[in-house]
């Protein structure tokens, strides 16, 4: 598998109707200083095996849930505060783009407000960023 996993490789459908959401969980993963295996893991224990695929399902989970979650698949370096930064990401994108990535796609004048608002969740860097919009960014623009 490459350094960043693409979608495909991931078995997400960035056209279906949470497939943005699950994109984005994967690239947040992936955008961290933590093996490349070890970020697909992690989001195929949140996903595949927890049902972790929307922002409320997301949201719902308590903090120790998402470490337990995280350990799992060993994602272990930076669990505490990456379960922080997933519960405030979902619960960020419920309160202000209706729980969609199109809420916030919707809410943005362009491409570069859209990256504006993706870098304003707290943990969302330009890695993140450009992991998640070199796949998005066709399908959102």
């Amino acid at each position: 598998m490459s350094k960043h996993a693409t979608a495909h490789e991931l078995g997400i459908d960035i056209n279906e109707q949470h497939g943005l959401f699950k994109w984005l969980l994967a690239s947040f993963l992936m955008g961290k200083r933590i093996q490349a295996d070890i970020a697909v893991e992690a989001y195929r224990v949140l996903v595949d095996k927890h049902n972790r695929d929307t922002p409320r399902k997301l949201s719902n989970c308590t903090h120790r849930e998402l470490v337990a979650m995280l350990g799992e698949a060993h994602y272990v370096r930076y669990d505490e505060s990456t379960a922080t930064r997933l519960s405030a990401l979902a619960k960020k994108l419920q309160a202000e783009y209706d729980g969609t990535i199109g809420g916030m796609r919707a809410a943005s004048t362009d491409r570069r407000d859209f990256e504006r608002k993706l870098e304003a969740f707290e943990g969302v860097g330009p890695k993140t960023v450009e992991i998640f919009m070199r796949e998005a960014g066709g399908v959102l623009f």
